[in-house]
């Protein structure tokens, strides 16, 4: 699943290729004009891919990363 900018900006990850992460946990944050706005993940996966550089420029709709979403559920 392709995680993509909601608007132009600087992109600033939390996150690193290979790490598994939760629902609504923050991926990367887009910083615009004094404006930071997180990208969530929708959903528990795995980071497949990292598509844009640290502290990039980024275009509204540029693809973030990537997330391999996990397949099978928790009983905890």
């Amino acid at each position: 699943m392709n995680i993509c900018a909601p608007f132009a900006g600087i992109v600033r990850y939390s996150v690193s290729s290979g790490q598994h992460v939760k629902a609504g946990e923050t991926l990367a944050v887009i910083e615009a004009v004094k404006l930071e706005a997180p990208v969530y993940s929708p959903a528990p996966g795995t980071i497949t891919n990292i598509c844009q550089d640290q502290f990039g420029d980024v275009a509204g709709g540029d693809v973030l990363l990537e997330l391999e979403e996990n397949t099978w559920h928790s009983h905890e």
